[in-house]
């Protein structure tokens, strides 16, 4: 009897190692093969945005290095955290990916109650760009630097205001690290959108704003509002000409908002290494590195691990200055 449990327990181990290797070089095989079919890539936000502008840019080049096509899917809602939780719940096989930034990937975790994801949820692939938030003025203003701009406001707390493209956005934000960091105190003024904050600022209803760099660029290209400072930590080409806030008495202040490519907790090692391979060739193409460039985006395309980082950062600094402007989001 002993000897024949032996022999039956040989022969299932002896089976259990076959189905093994047949099934792990079939892994492999799909895993080298990847990807096989159209992959799809979910912006989280509506059509029209710069979210959607750049996911769009990425996906035509994207689509040319992996010999598979690309597909822009809009999920908007609640900030891209809507889309964002479609990717954290897809299939774990790179064939859903997801166009990250700085709301639905670091604001987000600070300003909602509850979350449906986790930045654990998440295996970040690389960096794409980053853009400062500029604070610009209305022509009337008498302010006409940011050495101005804070001598006043530090003169007459609650005198000025400022508008912002919404409660939580990055624009708002930026404001509440430089009161902060400055001592001041505005007014905010929060607005459905940039476009309305802008339309304001330039009337002179609002005295300053904070807003991305492509949404703006016309608008001081035009003169209609005049730029004070740009909110990254060295000058934006597409800005030559204005000081950043951190050369102007505030070292190491960021404000940026930022665009970067992400898949779902889990992807296999090999496919993520394809899609960063790929990514940073596709951002290497001159049609999409200068139509980024052109409205003021500074084109990176790091590594997984230095991506993630990144984010973690993100999440800590923008995390800090949600909680103390008091906003929540339902």
């Amino acid at each position: 009897m002993n000897q024949r449990r032996t022999l039956l327990c040989s022969a299932l181990s002896a089976a259990v190692v076959a189905i093994a290797g047949w099934a792990a070089p079939g892994a492999v095989q799909a895993q080298a093969a990847y990807p096989d079919k159209p992959v799809r890539l979910i912006v989280p936000f509506p059509p029209g945005g710069s979210t959607d502008a750049v996911g769009r840019l990425l996906a035509a080049e994207l689509g040319k290095e992996l010999g598979q096509t690309v597909i822009v899917e809009n999920r908007g809602g609640a900030n891209g955290n809507i889309g964002s939780d479609a990717v954290a719940k897809s299939p774990a096989d790179g064939y859903t990916l997801l166009l990250s930034g700085v709301g639905s990937n670091a604001i987000s975790y600070a300003l909602y109650q509850s979350m449906p994801y986790q930045d654990s949820d998440f295996a970040h692939i690389s960096l794409l760009a980053t853009g400062p938030n500029v604070l610009v003025a209305n022509n009337d203003f008498e302010a006409k630097t940011f050495a101005d701009f804070i001598k006043l406001a530090k003169a007459n707390p609650g005198k000025y205001t400022h508008a912002s493209s919404g409660n939580g956005s990055s624009g708002h934000l930026a404001m509440e690290m430089l009161k902060q960091a400055a001592g001041i105190d505005l007014v905010h003024v929060p607005y459905k959108g940039g476009a309305a904050a802008i339309t304001d600022t330039i009337g002179g209803r609002v005295q300053v704003l904070f807003l991305n760099q492509d949404n703006l660029l016309p608008q001081v290209q035009s003169g209609k509002v005049r730029a004070l400072a740009v909110a990254s930590e060295k000058r934006n080409p597409a800005y030559p000409d204005v000081p950043t806030v951190a050369e102007s008495g505030y070292p190491g202040f960021a404000a940026e908002s930022w665009f970067g490519l992400s898949a779902p907790k889990g992807t296999p090692a090999p496919v993520i290494e394809r899609l960063h391979k790929a990514t940073v060739k596709a951002l290497a193409q001159p049609e999409l590195k200068g139509k980024l460039e052109a409205v003021g985006f500074v084109v990176i395309g790091n590594d997984p691990k230095a991506f993630s980082q990144f984010v973690s950062g993100e999440i800590e600094k923008w995390g800090k200055a949600a909680r103390a402007s008091g906003a929540r989001m339902d």
